[in-house]
């Protein structure tokens, strides 16, 4: 071994060591993955390399999404819909007094408010927070 190899292995306190890069096809790198089974691929590397036992790792579901169609639903109704805009009209009125409360206007609110709570419905079904209607 070379001295400079001796030195490269030698870090001062304060530095890590430069990363190593490793290039491998779509397929290796595939089917590296899928051995890893969700481990981050350099811990599972060195794992494998070093004889080391793999940590349990704690991860949040990476696909949270049970109901994609009722999630697409509320994306798109929330896409297409001024709610956010009228509802900050409403609340701007209701705080300056200038709100006449006329049945129509009762029944725009009660509109307003079935629409939120359908949305917050199929937000809690397409996240998988909770089964069943709420």
């Amino acid at each position: 071994m070379t001295n400079s190899h001796r030195d490269f292995n030698k870090i001062s306190k304060g530095q890590t060591p430069a990363p190593f890069s490793l290039r491998l096809t779509f397929e290796e790198r595939a089917k590296l993955e899928a051995a890893a089974n969700g481990v981050p691929l350099g811990a599972y590397i060195k794992a494998m390399l070093f004889d080391g036992d793999l940590a349990k790792v704690r991860r949040r579901n990476t696909n949270p999404v049970e109901d994609h169609q009722a999630l697409a639903r509320v994306l798109s109704a929330l896409g297409h819909s001024r709610l956010s805009s009228n509802l900050n009209q409403l609340a701007r009125a209701v705080n300056t007094g200038i709100l006449p409360l006329h049945p129509e206007t009762e029944k725009e609110l009660a509109d307003a408010c079935r629409d939120v709570m359908a949305i917050r419905a199929d937000l809690i079904r397409a996240l998988g927070l909770e089964s069943g209607d709420t």
